[in-house]
């Protein structure tokens, strides 16, 4: 959540009154993520403070918009806790402001924990299941944008910055993603709509009678329809891992998966390829922070993150030393 475009208080105003979301009191830059613009704004409306967040999209489009919002607005009426976007007079989701498209939601409360437990890691497995099957019945579709194809057009550009190690991990690991995608087993994984990017920095929590307790998922702008299991292994890939080593926690992964597990249990075909779709997950995450550092856009407040980590977590995730039970296979 960078700032790379300037929206001065005058302008978040305008726009928060067009949506009968009160008078701006309050409104302050973000500092974290790197995709899109973002401002935290607080109004007041009949003597009632609302806290929002305004996002400026500065990558996805127009015509790309509608896929995210209504997909958080579908999950919002299903009861599954994200933020709820705010629609204009028309009806839409899509707003426009300084030539860009535009959102305005509502702000999570709670905090993110940066630091979780095996209780932190069962409540996220729960809730994400519960998701997967809210979103059976969305009616629209969009691809995964940064899913098999985005990485076999971007690995090319990252290979002048990497060693001569770092490209034989980085292609080998490809080349195997592309073989593992024609198997009938990864054809038969179920599919929906997927966050794709849910990190401990995107899911808030509050503490209710000393337990934690999940507030909600936000930031859905890496969201699309695509296996189930791979959003599992990428949230695997984060709540799950030791981040100064990137070493595999097997407890917080075993609670996670049998939390999951309780609301939705894996197929077969999900319980075959978890460790691939590990792999995959860290290889992912790995190219686009690559991307970021080595080719970075101006921002204000950007902060790129370090690619290295999801070497190391690739590298483990490969390491044939991981055992089926480490990776809680059979929830």
């Amino acid at each position: 959540m960078a700032v790379y475009t300037e929206v001065t208080e005058k302008e978040a105003a305008a726009l928060l009154k067009q949506l009968k979301l009160g008078d701006l009191t309050q409104m302050k830059g973000c500092s974290g993520g790197i995709e899109n613009t973002n401002y935290f704004v607080s109004t007041e409306l009949d003597g009632q403070t609302n806290d929002y967040v305004l996002t400026l999209f500065e990558r996805l489009s127009f015509e790309q918009l509608p896929f995210y919002l209504r997909l958080m607005k579908h999950l919002a009426t299903h009861g599954i806790p994200v933020p709820d976007p705010t629609a204009n007079a028309k009806g839409e989701l899509v707003l426009e402001l300084k030539g860009k498209p535009a959102s305005v939601v509502s702000k999570l409360t709670g905090g993110s924990e940066l630091k979780p437990t095996a209780a932190h890691c069962a409540a996220v497995g729960a809730t994400l299941a519960k998701m997967h099957l809210a979103g059976r019945d969305f009616e629209l579709s969009q691809p995964n944008l940064r899913g098999l194809s985005w990485w076999n057009e971007t690995v090319p550009v990252v290979l002048p910055y990497l060693t001569a190690a770092q490209v034989q991990l980085i292609q080998s690991e490809l080349a195997y993603q592309n073989h593992v995608a024609q198997s009938s087993a990864y054809k038969a994984l179920p599919c929906g709509p997927i966050h794709a990017d849910l990190f401990r920095d995107n899911v808030m929590f509050d503490t209710v009678n000393g337990q934690p307790h999940l507030t909600g998922f936000f930031d859905f702008y890496f969201a699309g329809v695509d296996a189930w299991l791979f959003d599992i292994a990428v949230t695997l890939n984060d709540w799950c891992i030791d981040l100064t080593t990137g070493a595999h926690d097997a407890e917080r992964a075993q609670n996670f998966m049998a939390a999951y597990g309780t609301v939705r249990p894996l197929t077969a075909a999900e319980r075959e390829l978890l460790p691939a779709m590990l792999r995959a997950g860290a290889l992912r995450f790995w190219i686009s922070r690559l991307w970021d550092y080595h080719l970075p856009r101006e921002a204000s407040m950007l902060q790129a993150h370090d690619p290295s980590h999801f070497e190391r977590v690739l590298r483990g995730r490969v390491s044939p030393a991981l055992s089926m039970n480490d990776l809680a296979t059979t929830a």
